[in-house]
């Protein structure tokens, strides 16, 4: 990977020179001047299908972007994330979520051994658990079956879950009830087991180390509620508690038995890990052969990443895409917007992959960079968000290229419903791209005074992604399409992709204002002025 400061290369000045051509460039020109442009700017694999050419960008542009890529040492950097190296290198760890769906008898190495084999293992553990539960043949302490399975965990052991749990609800199984408590907000707790029966309950917790505060704080919660339904006896917690984490001393000690302690590894990323052994509930709700097919279209997806030429490869064409948007028009955010109901959660997951990832101001050299790395991830479904925010994208200020993910078909046919949805999805991109002319207007017949109100400036750029359906192996290509974006964006960016110092700090003061909260005595109180006012007023006020 080249040393040289990124907008030092030829290829970063060899792009703004290029963008100075251009940038003013209108979607509408470009479309005219090529009409062939729509199937040529297009890409597919795995099922998955990229129109981007509601973009800004020429040929050249796309040529300049995968000259940066190369420039930038990209493919030995997949390389390297594939083949185990130690690519984290603040935390000295491999990144290896694709070993995570890597199929039997592949080989990936760290640190001299094989980590496959020990994926399997894991996995066929929670297979045989997902199906004891699933069958009835796990019973909780009174001999009733369990109905009901609650995963705690916070972060990257809550929102992967959640978002599969949502978008595959279809396939779950309906006589299990599945709930999400990660907020240490008691009111996250409480909703989540109002109405539920303890003897019917079974709680994952899902902590690596058995130790993060807010997961913790409702593990012991769930572990008070259980025994206080149950009569007390501590023996009822192994029946109503699994632990999907590596320390088994504290795993011991909450009451868990260990035989029922799933594991991962520190080359697995929270953010990167709803195929690992955190996502057992997922497993649970929607059982073993579905989130093997989840599995397969994540490798699916890895393979093609590793292989594919930069001009065919999905990734790394809307990483490059997510680079130019940032850096040369400087655009702020990025909307990711569904047009299916079931993934009504896929946003949220993608604001942590994407911005707990590359939300960095430092280059792997520990130097400040003097460019824009990742932008803010946000969005809604389709329709939605028609309602709500697609104004400030189609009139406001601001440019936000925006990410249409659609499917051929529904899972719940039902009338003229899907052919709405969609037509309003492809509506939509076509009217961000092309917009509507002053002289468009008054040919309608609109009053003068009510000209500029109408017009809509158009040229604001898009990706579209049409599948088949969404199922388990489709989701999990959406899911490693957007992991391997935003690892080509980190390589562009030359940042760590995997670590997440930016969190530590205010963890860290929290356990120091915890107690001072909690103390019966006024506490001497040593922050700023302002922190110390708001700790004496949530005192007096509590």
């Amino acid at each position: 990977m080249s040393t040289t400061a990124l907008t030092k290369t030829p290829a970063w000045k060899a792009l703004q020179s290029h963008h100075t051509e251009v940038g003013g460039l209108h979607l509408r020109e470009l479309f005219a001047a090529d009409p062939e442009r729509g199937r040529k700017l297009s890409a597919e694999a795995c099922g998955l299908y990229l129109d981007y050419s509601k973009n800004r960008v020429t040929d050249e542009t796309m040529r300049l972007l995968r000259g940066l890529a190369e420039e930038r040492g990209l493919r030995g950097r997949i390389d390297a994330m594939f083949r185990g190296d130690k690519i984290n290198l603040t935390e000295s760890r491999a990144v290896l979520h694709v070993a995570l769906r890597a199929p039997r008898g592949t080989a990936i190495m760290v640190d001299g051994e094989d980590v496959v084999p020990g994926v399997h293992e894991v996995l066929d553990k929670m297979a045989s658990f997902a199906d004891r539960v699933r069958s009835g043949a796990w019973l909780g302490h009174t001999g009733r079956r369990i109905r009901n399975v609650i995963n705690i965990g916070i972060g990257g052991s809550d929102l992967g879950p959640v978002m599969a749990y949502e978008a595959l609800k279809f396939y779950s199984d309906r006589t299990l009830r599945c709930e999400f408590v990660s907020n240490v907000d008691s009111d996250d707790f409480a909703e989540a087991v109002q109405g539920l029966d303890p003897a019917e309950t079974l709680f994952i917790i899902s902590s690596k180390t058995f130790t993060t505060l807010e997961t913790m704080t409702n593990a012991h919660t769930a572990r008070e509620w259980v025994l206080r339904a149950l009569g007390g006896d501590e023996s009822a917690v192994a029946k109503h508690f699994v632990a999907v984490s590596t320390n088994a001393e504290k795993v011991r000690a909450f009451g868990i038995d260990t035989a029922n302690m799933f594991g991962f590894w520190d080359w697995v990323g929270g953010r990167y890990s709803m195929d690992s052994a955190i996502g057992l509930s997922t497993m649970v709700s929607v059982g073993p052969e579905n989130f093997r097919a989840l599995l397969a279209g994540f490798h699916e997806m890895d393979e093609h990443f590793r292989t594919a030429p930069f001009g065919e490869n999905l990734p790394v064409l809307m990483g490059l895409l997510a680079v130019w948007y940032a850096d040369f028009f400087d655009a702020q955010t990025a909307a990711v917007l569904p047009y299916e109901q079931y993934l009504k959660r896929f946003p949220a997951y993608l604001q942590q992959l994407t911005m707990e990832s590359n939300g960095k101001s430092v280059t792997l050299d520990g130097q400040t960079v003097d460019y824009s790395t990742g932008a803010v991830y946000w969005g809604e479904p389709g329709t939605n968000g028609q309602h709500s925010f697609y104004q400030l994208i189609h009139q406001g200020t601001h440019l936000i290229p925006c990410d249409f993910i659609g499917f051929a078909r529904t899972l719940n046919p039902i009338g003229r419903h899907h052919d709405i949805l969609m037509a309003n999805m492809f509506a939509q991109a076509e009217a961000l791209a092309f917009g509507k002319t002053a002289e468009e207007v008054r040919a309608e017949g609109t009053a003068d005074a009510l000209v500029p109100h109408r017009v809509f400036a158009g040229n604001r750029p898009s990706n579209t992604l049409l599948a088949g359906v969404i199922d388990p192996a489709t989701l999990g290509k959406l899911v490693a399409l957007y992991e391997h974006s935003v690892f080509t964006q980190g390589v562009i960016w030359n940042i760590n992709s995997f670590d997440q110092w930016g969190v530590e700090l205010g963890k860290v003061l929290a356990q120091r204002i915890v107690p001072e909260l909690e103390s019966k005595d006024a506490p001497d109180l040593e922050h700023d002025s302002s922190t110390n006012a708001l700790i004496r007023r949530y005192r007096a006020q509590r």
